[in-house]
């Protein structure tokens, strides 16, 4: 019991320092679990080594480690059972936060658009003052209430806890002047900026001598110990999928030999890392054709090029197994974005915005996209989102979450035909 005067404030401490006595409106359930269990194994180890630096053999060792594990559950589940009781109540207009919007923008939209779709956080929109909007505009039911230089009368009007700047790019020259205003009126203030297109949500930032410099792309990967971290787990994955799946390789081998003339592999050119093209494997799924008549276009619904036997490999994505030789060759990782033709690569390019941020790591196996569904004939754009917030928050636990994933939800793809 004596040790409890230091563990209960080191342990107030270590929860301090994982951000876990902060608001969470707007924090997900799992980080929040996951600071819970970083917090916890830190305070476990820090007990053991100071146990054994002080020589003390009075306590158990398996009493601490089950007093680790009994923390972490209760303290998740309470921790949850107070976030569904309070986002019960909000979602009932309980418990709200009273906000107003000041510019009329994609990012005022897009902020909008999220709180309707999570009404469990308990925000709600008294509305916006723009220059760039007439009054009476809406969206989602919000409404313009007048121009910006209104907001010194609005505030004494409306009992508000937050305002959000949400200016558009046009309009940055008057953030100063906003800012100083909203200052003046003691009330939480909040910047969304508009360039969430140009910039990402986790901005790398340096500050030379006081001036903030804000670099347009941080990638994890580039830099040398995580790339060699994931190359290492990329090897490993690669040796023991290849031997697990040993069975299922060579079963398939046998179908695709007896029921259809030509190669068991089949090799189409794709961009990888840094654009430089590859040739990537797969078991064949579709009769032997020659190279200009596949480059046509995307396979479709009742493709009559498809096998009996490759339209199940392709709806299970056994064929996708032989891309396992080309994580060992280093031409891929075993999670990644998905690597596409060139001819698309050149399409898409054009088309889609940031698109070629996919090639400045290696592609995958598996990916962000592709676990959340978006597989076969889906929406490129979406895609890219995905793959460009996998390229911006990589971690290794980014990456082991995807391939656990994978095995529940991303082999059997209805969108492969």
């Amino acid at each position: 019991m004596s040790a409890l005067v230091f563990i209960v404030p080191g342990y107030i401490a270590l929860y301090y320092l994982f951000q876990l006595y902060t608001p969470k409106r707007v924090q997900g359930r799992r980080l929040e679990a996951w600071h819970v269990i970083q917090a916890n194994v830190i305070g476990f180890m820090a007990f053991i080594l100071i146990l054994y630096l002080r020589h003390q053999t009075d306590f158990s060792r398996r009493m601490l480690f089950i007093f680790l594990c009994i923390n972490i559950f209760l303290e998740v589940f309470i921790r949850n059972t107070i976030r569904m009781f309070l986002r019960r109540i909000r979602s009932q207009g309980l418990n709200q936060k009273h906000i107003l919007l000041i510019g009329y923008s994609r990012a005022a939209e897009q902020y909008i658009d999220r709180i309707f779709q999570n009404p469990e956080w308990g925000y709600t929109v008294r509305g916006i003052l723009a220059d760039n909007a007439p009054r009476g505009t809406e969206y989602r039911g919000v409404k313009v209430l007048g121009r910006i230089d209104n907001l010194m009368i609005v505030l004494p009007q409306n009992r508000l806890d937050e305002i959000v700047i949400t200016l558009g790019l046009a309009e940055y020259h008057k953030l100063e002047r906003i800012v100083n205003m909203c200052e003046k009126s003691g009330v939480h203030t909040k910047f969304i900026p508009d360039y969430n297109n140009v910039i990402p949500t986790k901005p790398y930032t340096e500050d030379i001598l006081g001036l903030p410099v804000i670099n347009i792309r941080r990638v994890p990967l580039s830099d040398p110990l995580n790339k060699l971290a994931k190359r290492v787990v990329d090897l490993f994955g690669a040796v023991v999928a290849l031997i697990l799946f040993s069975p299922v390789m060579l079963g398939t081998v046998i179908a695709i030999k007896m029921t259809s003339p030509g190669p068991l592999i089949f090799k189409q050119e794709r961009v990888g890392l840094q654009n430089r093209p590859f040739e990537m494997y797969k078991f064949r799924s579709m009769v032997v054709q020659d190279k200009e008549t596949e480059k046509k276009g995307w396979t479709v619904k009742d493709d009559p090029r498809v096998t009996g036997v490759g339209r199940f490999i392709r709806k299970t994505s056994i064929d996708e197994l032989p891309q396992l030789i080309n994580v060992f060759k280093g031409d891929m990782s075993l999670v990644g974005p998905r690597p596409e033709r060139t001819q698309f690569v050149e399409k898409f390019k054009e088309e889609v915005p940031r698109y070629m941020i996919k090639h400045q790591v290696r592609p995958g196996l598996t990916g962000w996209a592709q676990v959340n569904g978006y597989r076969g004939d889906t929406s490129i754009r979406k895609r890219i989102e995905c793959d460009l917030y996998y390229i911006e928050n990589w971690t290794m636990g980014l990456d082991f979450k995807i391939l656990i994933m994978t095995f529940f939800k991303g082999f059997v793809n209805k969108n492969a035909y």
